[in-house]
């Protein structure tokens, strides 16, 4: 490819009038069970921005709902669990989820990637310590104290936690690439409040078990967190080809931090795109710079598209991120 490629996560949802359009009414886990309007909701970025990748729609917690277990998307709030899962016994729900389990998963990579000819098709799953977050702690949290609590005293019950949660992300993962996903991306979003010893301890060998479950497909693996500056060794250690970098540090020192062998993909500050576009079109030049350092770059935000984000400004740092590169490269 002769330029950077792009593609933002969350490019498909709430700051697009469409999406808000054509999900109206439908609460946002049934939205991730009908194939239809999955497909029609990851190609809407696709008609606007010349993004060079789509991501699947759905939600890290589609496979914790599809085994049964007690979960709902509030809006303006985040997944809730009906009880937080805090004992051995509560752990019973986390059973190995199978195909027929989310079955609109396979219709919609299917019909996706019938449409989108060459077009890469990236698929997703949470990580093991982001969804034992919301499971411990029963919804969204600031401080992650209970899961983290759990994490220290009770490492029994810690690693059987995640050992369950990696099965899951293992089968929900190896469904979405055998429909037909290019590529996938392990969201651990919260893992950043983790220290390093406590990450390669408690973590990392559940996260490294997901990553060599894929190994045999010959897909590109991404890893990313946010917060995790002081982690980015470990999350390329866990196994993927290509670690996401937020907005808190550099490319090019990210570049030092992750083994060879691995590409960057990041990493402009998300509210950077409700500024005026002399200040967009600066800060992206510099991450395209920055990204030159790596063995590879895929420009992205350092974490999600803001709902009240301008779709025409996305559309133009698209079009900015390919031209630049293109000069730089040449």
């Amino acid at each position: 490819m002769p330029y950077t490629p792009v593609w933002f996560m969350r490019q498909a949802g709430r700051s697009l009038p469409e999406y808000r359009r054509v999900r109206e009414g439908i609460p946002m886990l049934e939205s991730c069970t009908r194939p239809e309007l999955i497909t029609e909701i990851t190609l809407q970025p696709l008609r606007r921005y010349d993004v060079d990748a789509a991501i699947l729609f759905s939600d890290i917690v589609v496979p914790l709902r599809a085994v049964g277990v007690d979960v709902d998307i509030k809006p303006n709030v985040g997944p809730v669990m009906g009880r937080p899962m805090r004992e051995a016994a509560d752990l019973t729900p986390l059973r190995p989820l199978e195909p027929d389990d989310v079955p609109y998963v396979t219709e919609a990579v299917r019909a996706l990637t019938a449409e989108l000819d060459d077009r890469p098709l990236i698929g997703f799953a949470g990580g093991p310590f982001t969804l034992a977050s919301y499971l411990v702690e029963g919804g969204p949290s600031k401080s992650h104290d209970k899961v983290k609590s759990l994490m220290y005293g009770d490492p029994e019950l810690w690693h059987a936690l995640l050992g369950r949660l990696a099965d899951l992300t293992i089968s929900f993962l190896q469904i979405q690439v055998e429909a037909g996903v290019s590529a996938v991306q392990l969201f651990d979003s919260w893992v950043g409040v983790v220290a390093p010893d406590d990450y390669r301890h408690a973590i990392l060998p559940h996260t490294s078990r997901i990553f060599a479950a894929l190994a045999g497909y010959d897909v590109p693996r991404i890893h990313f967190g946010t917060g995790t500056g002081e982690l980015l060794g470990l999350l390329g250690e866990a196994g993927a080809d290509v670690v996401g970098v937020d907005w808190r540090i550099p490319l090019d020192e990210a570049a030092r931090r992750v083994e060879p062998g691995k590409a960057l993909q990041g990493n402009l500050d998300p509210a950077i795109l409700l500024a005026p576009w002399d200040v967009v079109e600066e800060r992206a030049l510099d991450v395209v710079r920055r990204g030159r350092t790596a063995e590879g770059h895929i420009f992205n935000l350092g974490h999600g598209v803001p709902p009240e984000a301008d779709p025409d400004t996305l559309s133009r740092l698209t079009d900015l991120v390919h031209t630049a590169s293109v000069r730089d490269l040449g």
